[in-house]
């Protein structure tokens, strides 16, 4: 029992049934797909609503006793744990619902339950009356059921074209429920609820709330008894009712009353229709196939019984309440009885059918035509329903036709009731009492029932018979149109019928007859048919001249009868200037007369409004000139009324453009409207003294109403601008100023008999206003004052009516100022929701004002721009800021509020919500406006919830109907629901701009964000939770989230798919601004799970649509990419995972199990999830589905094919109408091109354009189609772009953002092969568009480097190396696969495209890269193979990998090489970087030399060689301090790269040097330009990212003397070549590369330019390098033997600067300048000085071994002394002495190379012991402690605490690069150090045999050269002389020194010191022949001694033992033998041996 007692919280009287109803409406109206079996389901869940129809749950005191204890014991709630405590308020008002609507108390309370929850839905209400209001929707949903149900089912009347299983299924279920007895349960509803009765209940029990909510309340209870009631319609109309159900029917009727006009009431109107269809036996003259089975089922043809009660109950004599109704009803009974006469079954009938004519008679004694008028057309909803209309049409014409003799009869009585009143009029006596007005009554239902066609039926047809073919298109019927076939025997009766009645027509009938013709004229056949009547009826001319009168009822009669009024009244004008200007008493015109007059001219009206052929034939009669004549009567003095149909009747005439023309003219010319003052004239006249005068007192505006109608039809056919030209200033202006002044502007202070009248004037002139508002567009020239000269005078022209308007619009204008009143009082009455007269014109003309404000707000700007242009005087205000001014009603600033509040009426005045939108959006364009709107909508609580729930009610709307943009409005509903869905895009456009705008703003407010408070602290909830009201933002979700759970995803996407996109875009935006995403983001994914709902659904594929939803796609991948990133930063990993997995899981997701769509997935599941290729049971991944999504082909529209039109002015015309669109792309505007080509067509004059013309409108047509296709082709490549863009991003967040191991390195690897070649396939298709192909580069570049860097990775982690087939887990033919398709793709972008291909080139090397083999560390252990075993062995994937990849380069030859050549000599920076790149990138894998050779033949080398020269000044611009862009520097080092790369083939660099490599450099000054680095420390950019101009420098240096020392290299052969070049451009750049080696200040930049300085300088300057260079004269070999011996003194000069402590200090001073990555800066720096030693050393022994083999005729370089350097002097101290010359000629020690090779020794073993430390850390890196870890990848992470963000994985991989870099480093200098110690052994063994053995000692008195005499012998003539005098100049200079000098000895040793310098400079230590360096100062036999105890002191056993154990160590394990233990042992016995 407790399981029973349980509250359903969705309360069950309400919950299960809006569930029911939206289940049959799914399956019935909306016709979903796999429907009927759900609605099966229901209805069986639901049948005993169905039977108990509206019966409550009864209450019991159980339920009673259980909801009592509810506040104390709790009550369970279904879907629950557990009980719940319930306030006991809320039980008091459970137990009030129960009494109320006498339902169980569960039931209240769940009612109220229910409320709660619903409550955001209903702003302002408590739960009680949401309560009351779910009480009576429960009751609705169930009636609606049964109503759409009954509908479904088949029958005699209409079908809904459903499946047949779903119609047997609800016929047999409806037959059910009738056989229980619906129809007594129905009547006894009906008759039991009463919306008063209903009211006076709730009203005792506070059951009603405001305004609205009695509104609603009454409208659901109104709702659910019309719905019972049509449900029995609904049953009639398709199967007749039992016997008894429809005695209970008619029973019922025979109790029904009137209201209070006459007319029935909705409910009882479809009960008598009900009856009337259960009587009606018409379908049996249809034949349709079914026909004999309907015909079976027919009680009145099968029972006797039914027809025999039905009879008698019909005849019997008791009158009904209604007698009216009780005649119709004996009418239609009469006519099926006559129908069943003449049928072969009706003949067991015949008792009963005799009665027909007894019953006829009894219903028109009943007054039957009368009640059907006024009782049922009487009732405004009969014109609403078609198949009432259908079967009353069926009873009028089944009477005329079945009774013949009873028409007949009526005529007859009325000819002869005719008769007596002619008489009794002729003797002044009273009319007979006896008079029956039955055919004019039957005629006048005739014509207002015909002249209602709500659906455009034109039943009225059938009476008219076809008696000439009709030569018109539009024919309905299935007989009309063929002129041959014999119309239907009715059609034929009825028309019979129209003619009969016109023939001898009595006066009595006259106006009634014209009535029904009016009603028959109604539609455009009948109009014709009419006409054609009317004007056969005339006599002709002839019968005119024999005096034969025609019928009264033809044209002929009418115009002769209205030209003799116009001529009798003309003589009756009064003059102008009479004092009073009054009607004389009328002459001529009774009130007879006026009526037939009034009649005469609707019915005109009627057919010239429809038939235009009528309204020309007409108007251009010679004789009638109906216009001429109407325009007469005009001035005649007739009633207004008569003036004001004429008026009508002209603006009917006024519809065809020809005709309008000429009307102007005549009402000008006629002064209708006094235009022109007559001289001397006092008072106006015309309509004007009507309106104030006559119409103002008899409180009627007929007239005034009429000309505002013709007006307004008239400025919509045709303006014309020189309208009362030479009377008066042309113009329409005197019109506008009479519509404004004298119409509108007072409008609201006139009287009004009837108030409805108010309100119809506003409307009318306001439509007025409007018309001419919306066809104005502002031009340049009106806003010049132009001059018309009118008699001599001249005055100011008129401006455009439209110009006006808007004048009087952007000022603070009594017109401006009474539409904003208006508006005022129209939001007030709609707040009243109660109907008052006149409100459907109220709100047309609050709908006409609110258009007026959108137009001026339109327009507004091109008005400004153009008025501000022409520095007219006139004064505006931008509407938006008067729209901000006082209201005089409220003493409020609140008009802009009073527009947002016609959104809470949106439910029941679509149009104005729509306009109010419209204006909201256009306001809120403007960002000084949001702040000043958010404040007025937040001030007032009560205004503010409720413009919130009107925004929100609109955006909720389930109503609006996404439809086509030139949908067909014809069907009122159709149309409302497009406008509601426009009101949605506005409201959401809306949303989106103001989003952009700075906070707060109106976006914000509507979407619940906080205004007052920081946006971020904002805290969404569900609405109704803490209070929070329902926003705009939990509509927009609603909207969104519907169908989300289905499997055919968000209804929306499909039903309405713009709006779709533009939600999706406003939850985008909420999510990337800063401020909203945080709240919008945690809401989105804690209470709505929004994305991972959506997401699973793409992707969209709307078929009709794909704009639309590649739009919606972008916007939510835009959306998920935001998720993943910020889930991945904020370490959500589960919500990160969740969604990755869905987007790149190619396992299908059993989420729809339940639906049992997979079955065999989890057997299959197990097989193949360890296979590589895919397998049955993939499916495709949901990220390449959305790519297949988006089409890549798009078709182009053809080029215009124009016969009259010049294509290229046309193309001009289309360029200029194109405009940016709010989405951002450019398209043309159709409007404004349609309106330029129109003009073009009119301007043209002469007969041959006049005929052509149809032909040129053909071309605009055609001209616009395409222009519309084209516009269509730009947003589609925009959505194409868009949607790729999205996907783009998606993928990048993907694999870059989300973390690496959610992604399992092999699946990264095979998901980045499938989206690169799915993206491949697409792009290389042959339609794929040129526009999406930068997009798709970009991601292909992407992707590539993401598989580049997972398959690196996935190698260091050591997997995958071993396996043959190829690397890592991606096989290397998809390897392959991918660089085809890569090559592909650049070989079809073609000669264009060149900044897409720098993305190519980019993925190209990326590519390239995977093949390269990764940095290995140096064991020092190679030795351990033999040379054999290397070059056997097998090759390793690298190698493969790379040379497949070379094949595929290669085999496209070619053409491949032609564009990558292109590319890299010319076009845009970054893609020539990159094209050189690439080719540096093939050219260091082409083994075969096959690019070099094509780079080579085809110029592009020389080509890239001779560019240096040009870039010299931009590279000279960069070493300013603020440089202009540093391009040119990156491309000057690519080119570098690429020569570097080129000259490391001797090929290759021969080639460089044959193209000039080396002279191009020379000629470049940028070498000569070295910045002051102190100048410019302050300067440094502070991001660090612009280089200083020092380092800029040597971004330019650098690379150069790298291409020099490969050139070096790589020309050993030819090496003189190549040397003496490098030479010359050393010595050109002389200055510059000795102030470099001078360097004071050694950083790391300058110690790697003296690396490799020193490196060129040891292979080039040396002896005899400049020979070999070609022919140099001997002066300037002279300049070349200095400048070569400078390089050689500085070089060794460095060495001691290098050597001594001076390192330390250098090493200590870099790791402070930069503590963070002091480790890595020291290595580097190691390794430059240890590099410099070695090129210093390297150079000294090339030097000793070129000038002698055996070392007595060496050159010295050394100075003879052992001492070690000590403290900081290495060298350095002398520097600073103040001869620099002489300072610098000083030789370095031989002790400096001793301490060189001890230093050396000494960090061999440092080196050595730091490398076996890397080694063993590499070896065992899983063992290192996590300290260790984060140490080491220390200097390769940046930022503070980067380290500890990164995972384990990437530690230990970065850890173990790290300490690569440290072996390899330490492998390095361990080499260095090798090479530096056998070098300076070298040099002191070679200097030491020289001193000890082959050196004379010199004492004091020998010459001041040593060893002279020892090569003396070796001089030429020359040198013997020059020699000589300096020999002797230096003994003069011994003696001088001894004595006082003079000033001549002064010059005499100025000029000595300067021989003696040069002498030394030129004949030093490059002499072609072995010398002794000059430089040394004399050596005595103490230097020698000296020098040899300092060696053996120095060069110890234990350096000794060192030196030999480095040999051991090293040289031996490199397989390198070296010299060390040759040379230690010779110096050893050098300084053992005594001296010689």
């Amino acid at each position: 029992m407790a399981a029973q007692m349980a509250v359903n919280s969705g309360a069950s009287l309400w919950g299960p049934m809006k569930e029911l109803w939206e289940t049959v409406d799914g399956a019935v109206l909306k016709k979903q797909p796999e429907s009927v079996h759900i609605l099966d389901l229901q209805l069986k869940k639901h049948k005993t609503h169905f039977l108990s129809l509206f019966k409550n749950p009864p209450k019991s005191a159980e339920q009673r006793e259980k909801v009592r204890k509810a506040s104390t014991e709790g009550i369970a709630i279904q879907g629950q744990q557990g009980s719940r405590l319930l306030p006991e308020q809320l039980l008091t008002e459970a137990f009030i619902l129960s009494d109320l609507f006498d339902i169980g108390e569960l039931s209240a309370l769940e009612l109220l339950l229910a409320g709660e929850h619903q409550q955001p839905h209903f702003p302002g209400l408590t739960r009680g009356l949401v309560g009351v209001l779910l009480y009576w929707d429960g009751k609705l949903c169930v009636a609606n059921s049964l109503r759409t149900l009954i509908q479904s089912r088949h029958g005699k009347t209409f079908t809904l074209d459903l499946s047949g299983e779903l119609v047997a299924l609800t016929t047999r279920f409806t037959d059910e429920l009738m056989s229980q007895g619906l129809t007594k349960r129905i009547l006894a509803l009906v008759s039991e609820i009463s919306v008063g009765r209903e009211f006076e209940r709730l009203q005792k029990e506070r059951g009603l709330g405001n305004e609205k909510h009695r509104k609603e309340v009454s409208e659901l209870i109104g709702d659910c008894r019309q719905a019972l009631a049509d449900s029995l319609f609904s049953w009639t109309c398709q199967s007749p009712l039992s016997k008894d159900d429809t005695l209970a029917l008619i029973g019922h009727l025979e109790t029904v009353a009137a209201q209070a006009d006459g007319s029935l009431d909705h409910v009882n109107q479809a009960l008598v229709m009900a009856l009337l269809y259960c009587l009606d036996v018409s379908f049996v003259e249809q034949g349709t196939e079914d026909r004999e089975d309907l015909l079976q089922a027919l009680p009145l043809l099968t029972e006797r019984q039914y027809v025999a009660a039905v009879h008698n109950r019909l005849m019997d004599g008791q009158p009904w309440k209604l007698p009216g109704l009780q005649a119709v009803c004996r009418l239609a009974w009469a006519l099926s009885l006559r129908v069943l006469s003449q049928l072969p079954q009706g003949s067991a009938l015949v008792e009963f059918t005799e009665a027909d004519e007894a019953l006829t008679d009894q219903a028109l004694l009943g007054n039957v035509f009368l009640f059907m008028r006024e009782g049922l057309l009487g009732c405004e909803s009969f014109a609403q329903e078609e198949f009432y209309i259908r079967r009353l049409h069926s009873l009028i014409t089944d009477f005329l036709a079945l009774m013949p003799m009873k028409v007949k009869q009526l005529r007859n009585r009325a000819d002869e009731d005719a008769r007596l009143v002619h008489m009794s009029q002729q003797m002044d006596s009273e009319l007979p009492s006896s008079m029956r007005k039955d055919l004019e009554n039957l005629m006048f239902l005739i014509g207002e029932f015909y002249n209602k066609d709500s659906f455009g039926l034109e039943l009225g047809l059938e009476f008219w018979s076809p008696t000439e073919s009709l030569q018109h298109t539009s024919l309905q019927g299935s007989y009309l149109g063929m002129a041959l076939q014999r119309p239907p025997h009715k059609q034929v009766v009825l028309s019979k019928f129209v003619r009969q009645m016109g023939d001898l027509l009595p006066s009595t009938l006259y106006i009634s007859y014209l009535r029904m013709l009016k009603g028959l004229a109604n539609g455009p056949q009948c109009a014709h048919y009419c006409f054609s009547l009317l004007k056969t009826n005339g006599a002709t001319h002839s019968d005119n001249i024999q005096g034969v009168s025609g019928s009264p009822v033809s044209w002929e009669h009418f115009f002769h009868s209205l030209m003799l009024y116009h001529e009798n009244l003309r003589r009756d004008l009064p003059n102008p200037d009479a004092s009073q200007y009054r009607h004389p008493p009328l002459r001529g015109i009774t009130q007879r007369e006026l009526e037939g007059l009034t009649s005469f001219l609707e019915l005109l009206t009627t057919i010239i409004t429809w038939s235009e052929n009528a309204r020309l034939a007409l108007c251009e009669h010679p004789q009638w000139t109906p216009v001429v004549v109407m325009l007469g009567l005009l001035q005649c003095s007739i009633p207004p009324v008569l003036k004001a149909g004429v008026l009508n009747c002209l603006a009917a005439f006024g519809k065809s453009p020809e005709i309008a023309a000429s009307l102007w003219q005549s009402l000008e010319y006629t002064q209708i409207l006094q235009t022109v003052r007559a001289p001397g004239q006092r008072q106006a006249a015309g309509i004007e003294v009507e309106l104030n005068e006559i119409e103002s007192s008899c409180e009627e505006y007929p007239l005034t109403q009429a000309f505002c109608h013709l007006i307004s039809t008239l400025v919509e056919s045709s303006l014309p601008v020189n309208l009362g030209a030479g009377l008066r200033v042309p113009g329409f202006q005197p019109y506008l100023n009479f519509l404004r002044d004298s119409v509108f502007l007072p409008f609201p202070t006139r009287a009004y008999r009837r108030p409805a009248e108010k309100w119809e004037v506003a409307d009318s002139v306001l439509e007025v206003f409007h018309k001419l508002l919306q066809d104005y567009e502002p031009q340049p020239s009106d806003f010049v004052q132009e001059i018309v000269e009118l008699q001599g005078e001249q005055l100011p022209a008129h401006k455009p009516p439209g110009h006006s308007i808007m004048f009087h619009l952007l000022n603070d204008s009594p017109t401006l100022a009474l539409c904003l009143s208006l508006l005022e009082e129209g939001v007030r009455q709609l707040d009243t929701y109660a109907p008052f007269p006149g409100k459907k014109h109220l709100e047309s003309a609050v709908l006409h004002c609110l258009c007026l404000l959108d137009l001026a707000l339109q327009k507004e700007v091109v008005f400004m721009d153009l008025l501000r242009e022409s520095q007219s005087s006139l004064l505006v205000s931008p509407m938006e800021q008067l729209l901000q001014g006082v209201s005089p009603q409220t003493r409020r600033a609140d008009h802009i509020v009073s527009i947002a509040r016609f959104l809470y009426h949106g439910s029941t005045n679509p149009e104005a919500a729509f306009q109010s939108a419209k204006i909201l959006r256009r306001i809120a364009s403007y960002p000084n406006i949001q702040n000043r709107l958010v404040g007025d909508f937040t001030h007032d609580q009560t205004v503010s919830d409720k413009l919130m729930a009107g925004f929100v009610e609109c955006l909720d709307n389930e109503e609006a109907e996404e439809g086509t943009e030139n949908g067909d409005d014809s069907d009122q509903q159709n149309k409302m629901a497009r406008i509601r869905h426009e009101t949605q895009i506005h409201i959401l456009n809306l949303l989106i701009n103001s989003l952009e705008l700075k906070t707060p703003n109106l976006s914000l407010y509507l979407l619940g964000y906080e205004v007052k408070k920081p946006v971020s602290s904002t805290n969404l909830q569900d609405p109704g939770v803490l209070g929070c009201p329902r926003s705009c933002l939990h509509a927009i979700l609603s909207l969104l989230q519907r169908g989300t759970e289905k499997r055919s995803g968000p209804v929306i996407t499909q039903q309405a798919p713009h709006l779709a996109e533009l939600c999706y875009q406003v939850i985008y935006q909420l999510c990337a601004c800063p401020d909203t995403s945080g709240p919008t983001m945690r809401y989105l994914r804690t209470s709505q799970d929004f994305l991972f709902s959506h997401l699973q659904h793409m992707p969209f594929i709307l078929p009709g649509n794909q704009i639309a939803a590649l739009s919606q796609m972008s916007w939510l991948m835009k959306t998920a990419a935001i998720e993943l990133r910020v889930t991945s930063l904020n370490r959500q990993r589960s919500h990160t995972q969740r969604l990755v997995s869905l987007l790149l899981d190619d396992q299908p997701h059993t989420q729809h199990t339940a639906d049992g769509e997979f079955g065999m997935e989890e057997e299959t599941r197990s097989v193949s999830g360890f296979l590589h290729f895919d397998t049955v049971s993939k499916v495709r991944r949901k990220l390449l589905s959305v790519l297949d999504a988006i089409d890549f082909s798009q078709d182009m529209p053809e080029l215009l094919q124009l016969d009259f039109f010049e294509r290229t002015q046309i193309e001009q015309v289309i360029a200029n109408c194109e405009h940016v669109n709010e989405q951002g792309h450019t398209v043309c505007n159709v409007k404004l091109l349609h309106r330029v080509l129109v003009a073009e067509v009119n301007a043209l004059q002469g007969m041959a354009a006049i005929g052509q013309r149809p032909l040129l409108l053909e071309e605009v047509n055609s001209i616009l189609q395409q222009v519309v296709e084209r516009n269509r082709v730009r947003r589609s490549l925009s959505a194409k772009r868009h949607a790729l863009r999205s996907w783009r991003s998606l993928v990048e967040v993907l694999l870059t953002a989300c973390p690496a191991d959610l992604i399992p390195a092999d699946d990264r690897q095979l998901i980045i092969r499938d989206l690169l070649l799915d993206l491949h396939d697409k792009v290389l298709s042959e339609d794929a568009a040129g526009e999406l192909m930068p997009i798709v580069a970009g991601a292909v570049f992407t992707l590539t480097a993401h598989l580049s860097q997972s398959v690196l990775s996935e190698q260091q982690q050591g997997e995958g190396l071993e396996a043959s087939s190829g690397f890592a887990s991606i096989a290397n033919s998809a390897l392959h696969l991918v660089l085809r398709k890569l090559l592909d793709f650049i070989l079809c972008t073609g000669g264009g495209y060149q900044r897409l291909r720098a993305h190519l080139y980019g993925s190209l090397l990326y590519y390239l890269q995977i093949a390269q083999k990764p940095e290995e560390p140096d064991t020092l252990q190679t030795a351990g193979k033999a040379m054999w075993e290397r070059l056997t062995a097998p090759e390793d994937g690298f190698t493969k990998l790379q040379r497949e990849n070379l094949a595929i380069i290669e085999s496209y030859g070619k053409s491949l090489m032609e564009v990558v050549c292109r590319d890299a000599c010319d076009g845009h920076e970054i893609s020539r970087m990159l094209a050189l790149a690439v080719l540096d990138r093939i050219l260091s894998i082409d083994r075969q030399n096959q690019w070099l050779v094509y780079v080579c033949n085809s110029g592009y080398l020389r080509s890239l060689v001779e560019s240096l020269r040009r870039d010299d000044a931009a590279l000279q611009t960069l070493l300013t301090p603020q440089p202009p862009l540093l391009k040119p520097l990156y491309i000057y080092e690519s080119k570098m790269a690429l020569m570097t790369r080129v000259a490391k083939t001797g090929q290759g660099a021969v080639e460089l040097l044959r193209c000039g490599l080396v002279v191009q450099l020379m000629e470049c000054q940028v070498f000569d330009m070295v910045p002051d680095s102190d100048a410019h420390r302050g300067m440094r950019d502070p991001s660090g990212f612009i280089p200083s101009p020092m380092d800029r420098y040597r971004q330019i240096l650098l690379p150069t003397l790298r291409l020099f020392q490969v050139i070096l290299t790589s020309t050993s052969v030819n090496h003189q070549q190549g040397a003496a070049q490098v030479l010359q451009w050393l010595i050109v750049h002389a200055d510059t590369i000795q102030s470099l080696l001078r360097c004071h200040e050694l950083s790391m930049g300058s110690l790697q330019e003296l690396s490799l300085l020193t490196g060129i300088i040891s292979k080039t300057a040396l002896p005899g390098a400049l020979e070999s260079g070609g022919e140099v004269n001997s002066a300037a070999l002279m300049e070349f033997q200095g400048h070569i011996n400078r390089f050689q003194r500085l070089c060794l000069s460095l060495l001691g600067y290098l050597v001594g402590s001076e390192r330390e200090r250098l090493l200590k001073q870099a790791e402070i300048a930069v503590p963070r990555e002091a480790a890595e800066r020291r290595e580097e720096m190691e390794v430059a000085m240890q590099q410099v030693c070695a090129n210093i050393m390297e150079y000294c022994q090339t030097l000793l071994l070129q000038s002698s083999t055996q070392a007595q005729f060496s050159i010295c370089l050394f100075s003879p002394s052992g001492s070690e350097p000590a403290g900081r002097d290495g060298g350095r101290t002398d520097l600073s002495s103040t001869l620099p010359s002489m300072a610098y000629s000083r030789a370095p020690s031989l002790g400096l190379v001793l301490y060189l090779l001890k230093n050396s020794a000494a960090d061999f073993f440092r080196f050595h012991q730091s490398h076996r430390q890397s080694l063993s850390k590499l070896q065992s890196l899983d063992q290192l402690p996590p300290e260790e870890l984060k140490e080491l990848c220390q200097g390769l992470v940046s930022g503070p605490g980067g380290v500890e963000k990164i995972s384990s994985v990437q530690r230990s991989l970065l850890a173990k690069r790290r300490l690569v870099q440290l072996v390899n480093n330490r492998a390095k200098l361990l080499a260095l150090c090798s090479y530096v110690i056998e070098t300076c052994l070298f040099v002191l063994w070679r200097h030491l045999e020289y001193y000890l053995l082959h050196c004379t000692p010199t004492d004091p008195k020998d010459s001041l050269m040593p060893g002279a005499s020892l090569y003396r012998s070796r001089l030429t003539d020359g040198e013997k002389m020059f020699y000589r005098y300096i020999h002797i100049g230096a003994s003069h200079f011994r003696s001088i020194l001894k004595t006082p000098l003079a000033v001549n000895d002064t010059i005499v040793l100025d000029c000595l010191c300067i021989l003696i310098l040069f002498s030394l400079d030129s004949f030093g230590g490059l002499q072609p022949s072995g010398s002794r360096a000059l430089s040394l100062s004399r050596v005595s036999q103490q230097d020698l001694d000296l020098l040899k105890s300092d060696m053996v002191a120095g060069f110890g056993e234990a350096l000794q033992r060192k030196l030999l154990e480095v040999e051991g160590m090293y040289s031996q394990v490199r397989s390198r033998y070296t010299f060390i233990q040759a040379l230690v042992r010779r110096i050893r016995g050098l300084l053992r041996q005594p001296k010689s």
